[in-house]
């Protein structure tokens, strides 16, 4: 069974918030790389530095 995230402030998460939520639900790394870089590219994440939005290419 699969745990359910709790809702968060979504100013208040960073990178590693983003990464350490996607892996308690993948199965292993090279899953949570895959979704992670998804999230990114399809506009679902949007990275910022002090409120300035930042692009972020995944190769």
């Amino acid at each position: 069974m699969k745990k359910s995230l709790k809702s968060t402030n979504r100013s208040a998460m960073t990178f590693g918030d983003l990464v350490l939520a996607v892996s308690s639900c993948s199965k292993n790394l090279n899953e949570t790389a895959a979704a992670v870089a998804d999230l990114i590219e399809s506009g679902r994440v949007r990275l910022t530095n002090n409120g300035r939005a930042l692009r972020a290419r995944v190769a």
